[in-house]
């Protein structure tokens, strides 16, 4: 398994790593401009840093990885996915199969009263980074350049249709219960507008989902209500067991 982030170091999965070396052989990479990886001015496009990851991939000697990306991670996924698929023994994706070049006129036009929308109550469980890694955001924190570099050069629509190799997606969703109980409404006017907005969250999440399948109609996708985006802190059993049974359909 190859670990891949967005803006954080391969420590985020120092958690998880161990408790998955019972099965597999475990990295995680530092991607350039984090962390205490090489800091140049260019190089931040999917393109490039999917480059970077093939080159790990080398150096290690690995085949046929499952390599794992969250967030903004996901654009390694996509364009290895696309151009190296036989290099690689799958793709999971955690929280990062989405489209960052979609616009709200690409979904389905939900209107939303904003003006009722009730104030919240209640918010999950923070995160908490391991030791190592909230030692690297101390001393080496992203500069905001790099950081502003990763967010624009990331925005590529997804190549799905030539994604060749297995993909395991898993979305982090919020029931309508949760909702409830998080933004209470005080009354049907704050009612009805929650429900607007939780309707045009759904659709969202199904716009990514719908476009993931149509281009690799047998990607799994698995649904983790009340997941953080960094799932593999706070549903940690869940992707362990999810990895597990994803690496057990792969050809050996």
């Amino acid at each position: 398994i190859l670990f891949v982030g967005c803006y954080l170091t391969g420590h985020v999965y120092d958690d998880i790593a161990p408790k998955l070396t019972d099965q597999f052989h475990v990295y995680a990479v530092t991607r350039r401009g984090v962390g205490a990886s090489d800091r140049p001015a260019t190089g931040y496009d999917p393109q490039r840093r999917a480059a970077d990851v093939l080159e790990v991939i080398g150096a290690l000697r690995m085949e046929k990885p499952i390599l794992v990306g969250n967030s903004c991670g996901g654009g390694i996924l996509h364009t290895l996915g696309a151009e190296h698929p036989e290099r690689l023994g799958g793709l999971v994706y955690l929280d990062a199969a989405e489209d960052p070049t979609l616009k709200a006129a690409d979904y389905p036009r939900i209107p939303v009263d904003k003006a009722n929308l009730p104030k919240q109550v209640s918010k999950p469980p923070q995160v908490v980074f391991p030791e190592a890694e909230r030692r690297q955001l101390a001393q080496r924190p992203l500069d905001p350049a790099i950081r502003k570099a990763i967010v624009e050069d990331n925005n590529v629509r997804p190549a799905y249709a030539r994604i060749r190799a297995p993909v395991l997606a898993i979305y982090r969703v919020r029931t309508l219960e949760q909702v409830l109980k998080d933004y209470p409404p005080e009354n049907d006017e704050q009612l009805a507008a929650l429900i607007q907005g939780y309707t045009s969250a759904q659709a969202m999440l199904e716009k990514w989902q719908t476009d993931l399948r149509t281009g690799v109609p047998n990607a799994r996708i698995v649904e983790l209500p009340g997941a953080n985006l960094y799932m593999f802190l706070s549903n940690e059993a869940d992707i362990i067991r999810e990895l597990k049974a994803f690496a057990a359909t792969l050809p050996r």
